[in-house]
């Protein structure tokens, strides 16, 4: 379990970056391709970044909401010809951490998925350390609300006092059900970073089938079955939900800094929440 260290990410009052190099290496989520990725410390007002090395001229992704491409079991972005997939744990990761400016080098098409949560991420960055920059940080307050639905599943933006994340689930599973979960950015690194990624074992077969999960394993990922749990422990009774919400919060991020609101989602995808971060960019002009 990782503690949260100090003030909460965004009660900073400058940007900020790494105080030093951070390494991984791991499978890719969908692609099952190994991979390499090192964060490096950037000059601030450059933001977030993705840096191909394995490929010719070594292009750059913006971590921005313009350049997401596809929203299919994980968030996809494209620039410079190239692209980069499955990024939301370690943006959400960065978050948590207040690392607005940052050089990620990756060795092949897709971030590694560790052990199926951003844990290892914060970790590593914490272990490096955070240092300060000198740069304002933006502050903005959402202005109206914004809904998007879909169906019955739907996420909001909602002015607020201060920044909260509220999530909801509901499936067809005993071992699941429905789940709430709320927290405040300053709970995140405790509550919410260690929850992982979760799959159904009735559809390990048919996704597979389609060229995904093919670096999923039981050491990745919770396999929810209509019987309970494949692989228990749980790290937290409601992990399921605490991991959407994760999910959310790193989608989130390709705002740089999402403005201060109430940020609701039920039954959401990658889909709604990249729609939210759509909808919710013109405020932050």
């Amino acid at each position: 379990m990782i503690a949260a260290s100090g003030p909460t990410a965004l009660a900073a009052m400058t940007q900020q970056t790494l105080a030093g190099t951070a390494q991984w290496s791991g499978v890719g989520l969908h692609s099952g391709q190994w991979v390499a990725l090192t964060l490096q410390p950037a000059p601030a007002n450059t933001g977030r970044q993705f840096v191909r090395l394995d490929l010719e001229g070594q292009p750059v992704i913006p971590a921005q909401i313009e350049a997401v491409k596809s929203t299919q079991l994980a968030t996809e972005l494209v620039g410079n010809g190239a692209s980069v997939r499955t990024v939301e744990h370690l943006l959400a990761a960065l978050a948590i951490a207040g690392i607005d400016n940052v050089t990620i080098q990756i060795t092949g098409p897709e971030v590694p998925v560790l052990d199926g949560s951003a844990q290892p991420w914060l970790e590593g960055i914490q272990r490096v350390g955070v240092v300060p920059q000198e740069a304002p940080r933006p502050a903005v307050i959402l202005k109206e609300p914004v809904t998007i639905y879909q169906g019955d599943a739907f996420v909001s933006a909602i002015p607020a006092p201060e920044l909260r994340l509220t999530y909801g689930i509901d499936f067809p599973y005993g071992a699941i059900g429905r789940q709430w979960c709320s927290f405040t950015p300053s709970e995140l690194a405790a509550e919410v970073a260690p929850a992982r990624t979760f799959g159904f074992a009735e559809q390990v077969d048919y996704l597979r089938s389609q060229g995904l999960i093919q670096g999923g394993s039981l050491e990745n990922a919770l396999v929810c079955s209509a019987s309970g749990w494949v692989n228990p422990p749980l790290r937290f009774a409601d992990e399921p939900v605490r991991h959407k919400l994760l999910d959310l919060w790193g989608d989130l991020a390709l705002l740089g800094t999402p403005p201060i609101a109430h940020y609701v989602a039920y039954r959401a995808s990658h889909h709604l929440h990249t729609q939210l971060a759509r909808a919710i960019a013109p405020q932050m002009v």
